[in-house]
């Protein structure tokens, strides 16, 4: 079996000590050590935001996918840290609906590509707020999963719920976690990548989601 995992930088293995510590390979890991036989692929780069994703979806990830039994999806961190810090860089606020209406464009155009081109079963995964303690992060980062869970529905995407895994812990799993609050990330440090412990718990969590189907 083939498993491709898309993402960002927190896919990418971000602040991870080394990629084998990343969440990919350790899931990759765990399934082979219960008798499934699988091979982990891995199309993400730091920095990539939901736009960049579909694009690299849609120019370098055919070839990828369609080989592929099952693909994860991880993204939206990238666009939640961009809108909020240019709302705290230009003290301009960017309304929810926009941020959440073009988060909403890009990941139905990744869903789209990815079944266009392949069988494959599709999980994505929630979002979880690095920023528990500002109310905008909450807000947004809410809507963001909300947005998930409705076009999961539409395209019979399974949903894993990383939130919830992150949920009351986020000082414990995430690398150079502060204050838990936006302002953290104006010095040009972003806390918002798990540590080896997150990665750990993302592929615990996240293997029994990638087992096929009986």
């Amino acid at each position: 079996m083939i498993y491709t995992a898309l993402g960002d930088s927190i896919t990418f293995g971000e602040n991870a000590s080394s990629l084998a510590k990343a969440y990919p390979h350790l899931t990759v890991s765990i399934l082979n050590s219960s008798s499934c036989k699988v091979r982990g692929l891995v199309l993400a780069r730091p920095g990539w935001s939901s736009s960049d994703l579909l694009d690299a979806v849609i120019w370098r990830g055919d070839s990828i996918i369609s080989r592929s039994a099952v693909v994860s999806v991880w993204i939206g961190g990238v666009d939640l840290a961009n809108a909020a810090l240019f709302t705290f860089r230009t003290k301009q606020p960017l309304a929810a609906k926009h941020f959440v209406a073009n988060y909403r464009r890009n990941l139905s155009g990744i869903f789209t590509r990815i079944k266009k081109g392949s069988h494959a079963r599709i999980i994505c995964c929630t979002q979880y707020n690095p920023f528990p303690n500002s109310p905008l992060s909450v807000e947004w980062v809410d809507g963001l999963n909300r947005t998930i869970h409705e076009l999961a529905h539409s395209y019979d995407v399974i949903v894993a719920p990383a939130h919830t895994w992150f949920e009351g812990k986020q000082a414990d799993l995430l690398y150079g976690y502060r204050n838990g609050k936006i302002e953290d990330a104006l010095s040009g440090f972003l806390p918002i990548h798990p540590n080896d412990r997150g990665h750990r718990v993302i592929a615990t969590k996240l293997a029994p989601y990638l087992i096929p189907r009986k």
